[in-house]
């Protein structure tokens, strides 16, 4: 293996030589060099070739991301900021951009928000929060995309909060009642088995 490896570096080793210098071989085969000694198109040519096909062999380009994988975005028109919306896709980072965008995205989330809060003041502060950042980008004049969020009904919405959490509760129950049903069902032996599997 060893052989092999050194074997292949000398063979890159000639190639960048025949690159860095021409030889009197190369002139007489009717390459004819540039003024300036410099290696013609394909002798470079040539030692790339053989660059790749040695990290071939050493499997530098084995398990690169992406491999396999149609390359994204390939019939979109072409966006100078790309980068930077791949990035902020990656990271999933939020906040960023002009208020209009940032408050419908938050607009469209905002009811599982409001399921997470624990009680009707929580709720409460979370709306008027975003009420008052929608009327505050409303008169803003910096420019950008129009704000076209609503503000929320705080009154419409808690009575939707509380709306919600007694179907989620219902839903818990009636989960419980299933399971509870289910595991009268069984034999012991299939209550152990399935106190296992938890």
């Amino acid at each position: 293996m060893a052989g092999k490896k050194e074997r292949s570096d000398s063979r890159l080793n000639v190639a960048r030589y025949q690159v860095d210098r021409l030889t009197p071989a190369d002139e007489s085969a009717g390459e004819q060099p540039d003024t300036a000694g410099q290696p013609t198109m394909d002798q470079r040519a040539q030692y790339v070739e053989i660059a790749i096909q040695q990290a071939i062999r050493r499997g530098d380009f084995d398990d690169l991301p992406g491999a396999g994988k149609p390359i994204s975005n390939l019939r979109e028109i072409h966006d100078p900021d790309w980068w930077i919306r791949q990035k902020i896709e990656r990271e999933q980072i939020t906040g960023l951009g002009p208020p209009a965008l940032t408050l419908r995205t938050e607009d469209a989330a905002l009811d599982a928000r409001l399921d997470s809060a624990a009680s009707e003041t929580a709720v409460r502060e979370i709306l008027d929060d975003f009420n008052r950042r929608v009327i505050e980008a409303r008169k803003q004049l910096s420019g950008g995309p129009p704000v076209v969020t609503p503000p929320r009904d705080v009154g419409a919405e808690l009575v939707a909060w509380r709306e919600r959490r007694v179907a989620r509760r219902r839903m818990l129950e009636q989960e419980r009642e299933r399971d509870a049903a289910a595991r009268a069902a069984m034999t012991w032996r299939e209550r152990l088995r399935a106190k296992r599997a938890r």
